[in-house]
């Protein structure tokens, strides 16, 4: 099994900082793709930020200059550095990975069980 470990949520005020993590732990071949996904009360899961197969980001546009994802390959850890912290960014949080857990097996998607940030004066 992969096991997803996420920290950082919480409450900030407007303009405010949070920094999310999240530590893959398990049968893990490879990580194909790794990232954050969020949902508000009453709307659909949506993607936050992303490293892609190739490797390369993609963010969500409401976010595009204000969060910022990294990670340590070696570490199986993706890290979510949010800035400039607006209400409607209060969600929670869920971290994704697109892993094999062996060489044979098919890519499929393990989530994490959610953090809440909330973003509130």
């Amino acid at each position: 099994q992969v096991h997803l470990v996420e920290s950082g949520g919480g409450l900030v005020q407007p303009g405010g900082s949070l920094r999310l993590s999240c530590a893959a732990s398990g049968s893990i071949f490879r990580i194909n793709g790794m990232g954050w996904y969020r949902q508000a009360p009453g709307k659909q899961r949506e993607l936050v930020a992303t490293f892609t197969r190739g490797g390369s980001t993609d963010y969500a546009d409401s976010v595009k200059g204000r969060f910022t994802i990294s990670r340590d390959n070696a570490e199986n850890t993706v890290y979510l550095q949010m800035n400039s912290l607006k209400p409607e960014d209060t969600a929670v949080y869920y971290c994704y990975a697109d892993a094999q857990k062996t060489y044979y097996s098919g890519s499929i998607y393990y989530w994490g069980q959610g953090t809440q940030v909330t973003v509130s004066s």
